[in-house]
């Protein structure tokens, strides 16, 4: 009897090391809430619960007219600028021309003055006539400073040319927002899966990023088994596994590990932490289990339809052969554990 028990015992122990498994995997795969991006009154839900989308295909639809008015505004905005550009384009073409006026009539009165100038050495004109048109230079000097002072501030307020002026840019992003949030009023799936927990009705007001309803992604599934540390020894990622679901009685299907996660938090967790595993306050503590996660072979395409997220799995794990005596009795005893799933 002793000697039984110690065999039993020493069969455990490898079978727990080169093939080690659970029966309390858990059916996994990205669940998120989907949230409208702004707010507003819900006019149409577009889905049942449970319903399988695609991606791009409606969930539930806002009112637009808030929107389409922002879009409005936008454009009378972008319109309005554009044409205070183009004044702004305007003035700047009058300052250069004056600009070019007053250098005109800088150098006429120069030309003027240095004929007075050889008048009044000569003799042939008196001294006050050259006075006059030293004030005369004088005039349109200041003349072509102030046309260069107004050319320089029609320049600083036109800005860059084009596309690139602040004024039009500033109006085109507003009508872009306006656009974006026109677009947003209708919220769609993100992409392949099943919408869930759909409580949303006509009328319903709801802010922007509050969850309207679940999305269970259905591009990537996986099983998530929790392995005591002392199974871990010699689980390599891409090792291949052996796994079956209450859901489908007598089937097994191959899978590989596809991650073994780096570490617990052995208390509580808060979100964004570690996955919790809690603390015991037993004489003899639990021994800690790390999660491990497989993916069966095929990827979603040979998804089983029956299997849901949150289901029970069973998830045994070869770290050396699928072949071989200890290998075998694994695959027995688990063969053995999924017909029996027709009995609970």
């Amino acid at each position: 009897m002793v000697i039984a028990l110690v065999l039993v015992a020493g069969l455990y122990a490898l079978m727990d090391r080169y093939v080690p498994g659970s029966p309390r995997g858990i059916v996994s795969a990205n669940v998120v809430q989907i949230a409208p991006r702004v707010s507003g009154t819900v006019t149409r839900v577009h889905v049942s619960d449970d319903a399988v989308v695609e991606a791009g295909d409606p969930l539930f639809s806002l009112d637009p007219r808030p929107f389409e008015l922002a879009v409005q505004q936008a454009e009378a905005n972008l319109t309005a600028a554009l044409q205070t550009v183009d004044a702004s384009g305007a003035s700047l073409v009058a300052a250069q021309a004056a600009v070019t006026q007053a250098r005109t009539a800088l150098d006429n009165t120069r030309a003027e003055a240095e004929r007075t100038f050889q008048l009044e050495e000569r003799g042939v004109v008196p001294a006050a006539r050259a006075d006059d048109a030293r004030a005369a230079v004088e005039n349109a000097t200041a003349q072509l400073e102030q046309a260069q002072a107004n050319l320089e501030s029609a320049r600083a307020q036109l800005g860059p040319e084009g596309a690139e002026n602040p004024t039009i840019r500033a109006a085109t992003a507003q009508l872009e927002q306006a656009q974006y949030d026109l677009a947003s009023a209708t919220v769609t799936a993100p992409h392949l899966g099943v919408v869930t927990n759909v409580t949303l009705s006509e009328g319903q007001f709801i802010g922007a990023g509050s969850p309207a309803l679940t999305f269970i992604d259905a591009t990537a599934g996986w099983i998530t088994v929790d392995l005591r540390e002392n199974q871990l020894q010699k689980i390599e990622v891409g090792d291949p596994a052996h796994v079956l679901f209450d859901a489908l009685p007598g089937r097994i299907f191959n899978g590989r590990v596809q991650s073994i996660a780096w570490g617990i938090a052995p208390g509580r967790t808060v979100q964004g932490g570690l996955v919790a595993n809690q603390r015991s306050t037993q004489w003899f503590e639990p021994a800690r289990t790390i999660p491990v996660r497989i993916e069966l072979d095929g990827g979603m395409e040979n998804w089983p339809y029956a299997v849901r997220v949150g289901g029970k799995a069973h998830a045994v794990i070869f770290t050396e052969s699928e072949t071989g005596p200890i290998a075998w009795l694994a695959q027995a005893a688990q063969r053995v554990r999924s017909w029996a799933s027709y009995l609970h």
